[in-house]
This record gives C-alpha cells, structure tokens and sequence, in this order.
C-alpha cells in the first residue's frame, strides 16, 4: 500500500510521530511530511534522521492555509497534532476546541479537497464519557471525523478513527515524572494507588494506527484491546526497576481525572465488531432524518463498558515486564548501567 506514495504526520514531531518514522522510514512511502508549529523540534529530526525522504512543513492545525500546503500532493494523512495535557486544557479549554476541534475540520476539509486517499486520526480514551476539556474536545473532534466521513466520496477518501490509553512514556505522561523523581532522589509523588489506567507502548500505538489504515472503511472507530494496572503498582514497578527504597507519596486525585479509564462506551460496544486484538466500531449512516433518531428506537445496550477496571489487569511482574518494552525505559536503564 506505501510503495511510491507520500505520508503526512501532522503533530508529526511528537512521540507518535517519532514512532512512525522509525516504523516507515525504510518502507516503499517515497516521502514523509512532517507537520506541526515547532521549528527546533524540526531541526532536530532533520539532523537525528539526515534523510532525503523527510519533508519539513512550519505551519498550524489551526490555519487552514498552512493545513492546504501541507496536503497538496499527499496520498496519506496521521492526524497526531493535539493539545493532550488535561491541567492545560481545564484552564484554556478554547485552546483545546481551536486545535483539537476546528484543527482537525481543517486537515479534513483540506484532505477532501485535494483527494488524499486515507486519513487516519488518533483520539484518546477520555473521549468516551468526557468529564474534563480535553477529552470533551477530542470527543468533539471524533463527531468531526464523523460528519467528515458521512460527507465524502468513500471512493475517493476514507476517514477513520483510532481510540487508544496511555501510551506508556510518551511527553508528558507520568513514567518519565516518576523517573525524574526517583534520580533526582525525591519521593515518588502518586494521586491514587487504586486509579486504574490502560498501558501501551508506542509500537502498540503505531500498531493501531496501521489496523486502522488498513482494515478501516469510512467513517470507523478502532480500539485495541489494551491491559491496565492500578497506578499504585505502576508506582512499584518504576521503583522496582530504578530506586526500590524510594518513598512513595499520596497527593491525592487531580480535578479533572477520572478513576477508571474508558476505553469504549457500552454504547460503542454493543455494535462493534471484535477483530481479535482490536475492536471496530462501524459509522453511524443514519442521514438528518429525524424520524430516525426520535422515532425508531433500538433498546437498552446489554453490555458494560470497556475500561480500565474490567480489562486484563497486570500485576507488578506483569507491569515491570511492559515496562521493559519501553524504549525510554529501556534506554534509561542502559544508561544507569554504564
């Protein structure tokens, strides 16, 4: 499917983007376009990777001209430009809506008009039942995806979605904070011992990016099945693996975080199909007729949803073992055994 064609990452100089690089770098994809507003992190791909086939595009989700010239041309689309940090979103919430939102009506926009072939777009478990800015926004932002699917030529370009947890030490997540905390000899610092959260690492999230692109027809939502542990016992584990007498501190649940993870709604998970490793969730076709929201009623789902307190839960072998597919925790332990 890549031989000869062009890839665009938008946000495609974060931890996904670097993920997908290094998955597809030395694939048949004759160039990969780089997206997002960060010219040092730019710079610093273009000189780690020193390859002719990365294109650097400076430009904003948020601007539909800069989205425009980034797409002419593109045969593929990974929307991973987001504002992801919960704290930051509850208190600039329109930053979140003008990026997350209206950013991604304008890669859409821009794809359908210039004929892109498959746009795959990444969304995040606190899309499914929202109780803070952000994944109200990324919710937002999956009925986008939604109106955009129902509108274009599914023979001309295909929009799905993926859903996916945590994505173990990627920026801004809470491993690297934990390992910063423990070399720096400070006391590890946990909300809740018995929240519990999914775990997977950004090969896993690459994975699903691929099913989706793949396998997707327009309109779908892809989740992969996805093991959880509490993050008392993720707690352990870092400690385990980098300062077992390190204390430990309970600084209690933040606004805006949930205690369990939502992966799928018992809503999406009353019509998905399972798919072995992943769920599909297929589009919703209904047209603006009324009578069919209002008047053709389907009855109660029989089904539970899909979180991060009823999946696979790994216990501290369990998650010291993920842990160690990890490549920032991997790495780091090389480096304290030097």
């Amino acid at each position: 499917m890549f031989e000869n064609k062009k890839l665009l990452i938008t946000g495609g100089t974060g931890s996904f983007g670097n993920a997908v690089l290094r998955r597809f770098l030395d694939s048949g994809f004759t160039e990969i376009r780089i997206f997002s507003r960060d010219e040092k992190k730019q710079d610093d791909m273009r000189k780690h990777y020193a390859n002719s086939k990365l294109k650097f595009y400076v430009g904003d989700v948020r601007d539909a001209r800069s989205v425009r010239e980034a797409v002419r041309g593109v045969d593929y689309i990974f929307h991973a430009a987001a504002l992801k940090q919960v704290p930051s979103c509850e208190f600039f919430p329109m930053e979140a809506v003008r990026t997350n939102v209206l950013g991604t009506d304008n890669v859409l926009t821009a794809a359908i008009d210039a004929g892109v072939s498959r746009v795959v777009c990444l969304s995040t478990d606190k899309a499914a039942y929202p109780i803070n800015a952000m994944g109200i926004s990324k919710a937002m932002m999956e009925r986008v995806i939604a109106a955009r699917s129902r509108e274009a030529d599914p023979e001309r370009t295909v929009i799905c979605c993926t859903r996916y947890g945590n994505v173990m030490a990627s920026r801004g997540s809470v491993i690297p904070l934990f390992v910063d905390q423990l070399e720096g000899g400070q006391p590890l610092t946990i909300t809740n011992p018995d929240m519990t959260r999914f775990l997977m690492n950004l090969d896993e999230a690459v994975d699903l990016v691929v099913f989706a692109f793949e396998h997707g027809n327009t309109g779908d939502l892809f989740v992969q099945k996805a093991p959880a542990t509490t993050i008392g016992v993720l707690a352990d584990a870092v400690r385990q693996l980098f300062a077992p007498d390190a204390d430990v501190r309970v600084i209690g649940q933040r606004h805006g975080e949930k205690m369990h993870e939502t992966l799928m709604t018992e809503e999406e998970l009353a019509k998905a199909e399972d798919m072995g490793e992943y769920y599909r969730v297929p589009a919703d076709t209904r047209d603006l007729n009324y009578g069919k929201y209002v008047e053709q009623g389907e009855g109660p789902a029989e089904v539970t949803p899909y979180t991060s307190a009823n999946t696979v839960q790994l216990d501290l072998a369990g998650t010291i073992a993920k842990l160690k597919t990890v490549d920032y925790v991997v790495e780091k332990l090389a480096a304290r055994s030097v």
